[in-house]
């Protein structure tokens, strides 16, 4: 196959972009960020290094994520970015690659072109799409050719895509703009509100990972931060609890859980049974927020399970669904 250049699969998130070459494994996971020279237009950098970057640039040089809520914000960027991940992956091979990338469920055409046309622009030799909850489900393990109902909620950075899954097709889908970043947002919010102190996207991001949780913990976890004094506009320490954390985060959480809930709603009444028999499966990085595997089993009375390798769920089921190109080419023949 690789005569013909590279099968790739990739899971295009608005916090991260991970890679799968068919017959290698996932071969790249970088955050989907880049820094540019405003003056030049230069990409000065990409993913991690660029990542490093985000607050912390002179003027001229602006980072920024060309991924917004699950859909392409900046094309140009978008472009820069996937030609270096692509030259990266493919190094000098000569021959372009196939592509098949992820999308939300509920994406309007415009959106799908925008996707395709920048994969093509990059050096695509054929740009594929495939439903993100579609690509979970896979990557997850499940096999999703039979006749029966497997229900999705994969959280990633930019959205939540729920979908009932069934004989290879989504029957029920809904994709929700509330996902990590908007966890992030919260927390920065909450500690604007509440200690009358500004913090950076990052520092809410650690804050969320470390002590971060959406169901009482059983004993209160505390970390340490720095933020800027609203009041005097100095720097300040300060010291956060998982217990303001879960006042932080249970708006947006309870999103999330409300939408799964509208999705099981409209489901027909043979997939909720079976749904009720075989569980939620939950994948993506945001599925792994301390206690959002409780809560929604509370507030739904499902058994919910997390994926194993959930953040790169997407990734592996794109790169699994890679291995049926040559039929995907028969049919559009």
């Amino acid at each position: 196959m690789l005569g013909f250049g590279q099968d790739i699969g990739i899971d295009l998130g608005t916090a991260t972009v991970i890679a799968y070459v068919k017959g290698k494994g996932v071969v790249l996971r970088e955050p989907s960020v880049v820094a540019v020279d405003n003056n030049t237009n230069d990409v000065l950098a990409v993913g991690q290094e660029a990542r490093r970057m985000l607050g912390r640039t002179p003027g001229n040089i602006v980072a920024t994520r060309p991924l917004k809520d699950g859909v392409i914000s900046n094309y140009t960027v978008t472009e820069k970015m996937l030609k270096y991940f692509i030259d990266k992956i493919c190094g000098k091979s000569m021959f372009s690659p196939r592509i098949m990338i992820c999308i939300p469920s509920q994406v309007t055409e415009v959106e799908r072109k925008a996707v395709i046309d920048a994969a093509s622009k990059a050096g695509a030799r054929k740009v594929y799409l495939i439903e993100e909850p579609i690509a979970a489900a896979i990557g997850a393990g499940l096999d999703i050719s039979k006749p029966c109902g497997n229900l999705i909620v994969d959280i990633g950075g930019g959205t939540t895509d729920i979908a009932v899954i069934s004989l290879g097709g989504s029957v029920v889908s809904s994709s929700i703009k509330v996902a990590g970043d908007k966890f992030d947002e919260a927390v920065v919010r909450y500690i604007k509100k509440k200690h009358n102190v500004i913090i950076g996207e990052r520092t809410a991001e650690e804050l969320k990972v470390n002590i971060g949780c959406v169901y009482p913990k059983i004993q209160d976890v505390e970390m340490d931060i720095r933020g800027r004094d609203l009041s005097t506009g100095l720097p300040k320490t300060l010291t956060i609890y998982s217990s303001e954390m879960l006042e932080a985060l249970i708006e947006p959480a309870m999103m999330i859980v409300d939408a799964v809930h509208s999705v099981l709603e409209k489901t027909p009444p043979e997939l909720a049974a079976d749904i009720s028999d075989r569980g939620i499966y939950m994948t993506g990085g945001g599925s792994l927020l301390d206690g959002l595997d409780k809560l929604l089993q509370e507030k739904t009375g499902i058994n919910v399970m997390i994926a194993n390798d959930t953040v790169s769920c997407v990734a592996l089921g794109t790169g699994k669904a890679l291995d049926n190109l040559d039929i995907l080419d028969r049919k559009r023949r």
